[in-house]
């Protein structure tokens, strides 16, 4: 109803139904209180109504959320084969991945009053903690920080002091705060929740109603294959592999390995120009090239990408624009 006079015509159709005495009909409240007749027919009450054009709930049946969520439709799709002996089983929900998302997913149908299967093929925590924005972000403060310090803008007063970087302690720290979150974002919940179980393997669909997982022993290559079954899913696809081998801030490094962790790399290059990763591997130490296929920032106005190209080479970051870069190994 959208005014008093779609309520007054809500009014006269109710009145008409056989059985109704007499209905007092409010469009603010947007509800109908009836004076009925014993054994007054309700299909025809809400019937009356949807002949106007609107809908129509009775105020002692359950309500219709049209909005129904995913858990709302998994429910439906289990059916009467998970309801046996008249007692309904919990809803079974299987979550590929321990990310935030899937996280958050899992802690929502276990809300709900589902028992979650979390799969997860490496580290319990997905990107963003382990190797995404938690790591990097640390990283990324730190140079900031050692930015500041040689580049003071009160030479006068205080003077700039070349910082002396400590890689391995700075390793040290950023590595124990990752745990830190990981276990309480991630690891502990599973740990304090009997709803969910956590299966460390790998998943994949055999076909639209069967999961099998492989499940890892350490870290070692013998697995025990598990099937799951259900009656929906879907399977994401994930980009190729470049055969690039990939430049992170979680170790300045990768190529150099576990036992260069405690000095700083002589040399980086980054192939498309990442402007924070840049400047930050550079300001803690690093020699950085920047490898770009056209310029810096092309798609966007051209004085952004010559404003960030003087800034980079202001700091000693050599920018090769019009370059591209191939899948060697670097250094080969």
């Amino acid at each position: 109803m959208t005014c008093d006079s779609c309520a007054a015509h809500v009014k006269e159709a109710l009145e008409k139904v056989p059985g109704v005495q007499s209905a007092l009909v409010s469009y603010p409240k947007g509800t109908a209180q009836l004076a009925i007749e014993a054994g007054t027919s309700s299909d025809a009450l809400t019937t009356a109504v949807a002949g106007l054009g609107y809908e129509a709930t009775l105020a002692d049946a359950p309500p219709t959320d049209n909005r129904a969520g995913l858990l709302d439709k998994m429910r439906g799709w289990i059916g009467a084969a998970d309801k046996p002996s008249g007692n309904e089983r919990p809803l079974q929900v299987v979550v590929i991945g321990s990310g935030g998302a899937a996280m958050a997913a899992a802690l929502k149908a276990v809300e709900q009053g589902a028992q979650v299967t979390l799969i997860e093929r490496g580290t319990i925590g997905g990107t963003c903690v382990n190797v995404g924005c938690v790591p990097s972000k640390i990283m990324i403060r730190a140079a900031h920080i050692a930015h500041l310090r040689r580049e003071s803008p009160f030479d006068g007063g205080m003077p700039p002091t070349p910082p002396t970087i400590l890689r391995e302690r700075l390793l040290a720290q950023q590595r124990a705060r990752v745990e830190e979150l990981r276990h309480a974002k991630y690891e502990g919940i599973p740990d304090g929740n009997s709803a969910i179980t956590v299966l460390h393997g790998e998943a994949r669909f055999k076909d639209d109603q069967s999961l099998i997982v492989g499940l890892n022993e350490g870290w070692r290559a013998r697995r025990d294959v598990r099937p799951l079954h259900g009656r929906h899913g879907c399977q994401p696809g994930g980009p190729a592999d470049s055969g690039l081998e990939r430049v992170t801030l979680l170790d300045f490094h990768r190529g150099h390995g576990e036992r260069h962790h405690s000095r700083t790399p002589c040399r980086n290059r980054l192939v498309g120009g990442g402007a924070g990763a840049g400047a930050s591997l550079a300001r803690l130490g690093s020699k950085v090239t920047a490898l770009a296929r056209n310029t810096l920032f092309f798609r966007e106005d051209p004085a952004i990408g010559e404003a960030v190209t003087a800034a980079f080479r202001a700091e000693g970051i050599e920018v090769l624009e019009h370059t591209q870069a191939s899948g060697r190994p670097y250094g080969r």
